[in-house]
């Protein structure tokens, strides 16, 4: 990846998340042309300390992150027993899933205010231990009112955790890592989605096992992780570089001489808050990441019951299918990363594959054929593993990092906010219809609007700034 050339003036456009930045000694050490006149020293420090910080921090943050889409996911395969046994219709079911998404928006932004406080440590643990409890305690929901009320609660202890980890990347990694550093910490949704998909079937089989339901098994076994990772978050993750033990003083000063000089770069550039919020990049990508969580979820969480009804398959083999995306969503997002900074373009990364879910859903809309309505299935799901991976890399979609945080939690607040309305809307039509077909038919309508807003995106940045695009 190569890296812009430096600004004629301290007010360069903002890098925030983005790996392609505006001063000279931020790139890639092995393809940032100003490496080359860079000490030989400096060059092992930064790929000592990366190395070190990517091993100690990133497999324990994938973890947690997995985990946590694993508990606000897992309720898919549950409803395949659970609204049978409590009686919940679509419409009930449609607006607990999304009610999750609801709280944890409304929550998000303070919740990462409350980040930078507390420190990433302690919050980060403190989000992990509530929402354990809470994904435990979904075991004993009776009524549609204890299921709205649980899922909310769900959403309020979640709040802040992926835009927290987000934040605290920009803490540790330089501009010109980031991309990698998320995708190797993204890799964990595709991930949980192979575990959670290969193990439903087992604990929804422990039916009646201890007088337990096998959905109240599932909620059980899939909760208790997350308490277990926040008391090893609490005592093992630092909060910063200066707090890292395993880093020697030359390695933190290191990045921490890297991290000043990017502030320094973009010293000059507005980081008010209310600017960047009021950003017409930040309201494109805050509509795109509505679309793109929105319609993901108001699929995902009914896509066993509706993979079962398409296909003809039973819960195990379900299971497996959902497994199978999870590797399919492991390719795509790896292959997307790795070209997307290989080749530093991020717009038609992003466009792509959004227009292939469009396509993906077609298919599994108006297909009768299982075989395609799988293939379908694995391609949406290689797919919108690939969008997560550059969808906060599009340049200028996060501000400077002073108002970072706020930036980034108020775009996923509003992607929240459609992964509330439309698994509600979701349901309300199955109920009306009889079948899923209405719904279906609006998911390639969504996605290639989204990726109209994208290429416009594209088309603005390279008008302004030819070198981003």
């Amino acid at each position: 990846m190569r890296p812009s050339p430096e600004p004629s003036s301290p007010k360069a456009a903002p890098a925030g998340l983005q790996t392609r930045p505006h001063a000279p000694d931020v790139g890639n050490y092995a393809q940032d042309r100003g490496a080359q006149s860079m000490p030989m020293s400096d060059q092992a420090l930064e790929r000592s300390a990366l190395t070190k910080a990517s091993w100690r921090l990133l497999p324990l943050i994938a973890l947690g992150y997995g985990i946590s889409y694993m508990d606000r996911v897992n309720i898919s395969f549950a409803a395949l027993q659970m609204n049978r046994d409590l009686h919940f219709s679509a419409t009930i079911y449609g607006l607990g899933a999304g009610l999750f998404f609801l709280s944890y928006a409304l929550f998000e932004v303070p919740s990462n205010m409350l980040l930078v406080r507390f420190g990433a440590r302690r919050w980060i643990a403190r989000i992990m231990l509530t929402w354990g409890v809470l994904a435990v305690g979904m075991m004993f929901v009776r009524t549609p009112i204890q299921f709205y009320v649980m899922r909310l609660l769900l959403g309020f202890a979640e709040a802040g955790f992926f835009p927290g980890v987000l934040y605290y990347l920009t803490q540790w990694f330089p501009a010109a890592h980031r991309g990698r550093a998320i995708s190797r910490f993204y890799v964990a949704v595709p991930l949980s989605s192979l575990f959670m998909g290969a193990i439903a079937g087992s604990l929804l089989g422990l039916q009646g096992r201890l007088g337990l339901a096998g959905w109240q098994w599932l909620f059980l076994v899939e909760g208790l992780p997350a308490i277990l990772l926040s008391v090893i978050v609490f005592f093992f993750l630092p909060g910063q570089p200066a707090e890292a033990k395993w880093l020697s003083d030359d390695e933190k000063a290191w990045i921490e001489r890297r991290l000043a000089a990017e502030a320094v770069a973009l010293g000059g550039a507005d980081h008010s808050i209310l600017r960047a919020l009021r950003s017409p990049v930040v309201l494109a990508m805050a509509a795109v990441n509505f679309i793109f969580l929105g319609c993901s979820y108001a699929f995902n969480l009914s896509a066993p019951a509706l993979l079962r009804d398409a296909t003809g398959l039973g819960v195990a083999n379900v299971g497996y299918l959902v497994a199978a995306g999870g590797l399919a969503g492991v390719a795509g997002m790896m292959f997307n990363g790795w070209h997307s900074d290989h080749s530093g373009e991020r717009h038609l990364h992003l466009a792509t594959p959004l227009l292939l879910i469009a396509g993906a859903f077609l298919v599994i809309g108006q297909s009768t054929a299982p075989i395609l309505i799988m293939a379908g299935y694995l391609i949406w799901m290689a797919a919108s593993n690939a969008v997560a991976t550059v969808v906060w890399l599009v340049p200028g979609a996060v501000p400077h990092p002073r108002s970072a945080a706020v930036a980034v939690a108020a775009i996923n607040s509003v992607g929240q906010v459609g992964s509330f309305a439309f698994p509600a809307l979701w349901g309300v039509a199955r109920d009306a219809t009889g079948s899923y077909h209405a719904g279906l038919t609006a998911l390639p309508v969504a996605f290639l609007a989204a990726t109209a807003i994208v290429l416009l995106l594209r088309r603005r940045a390279r008008r302004l700034t030819p070198a981003l695009a």
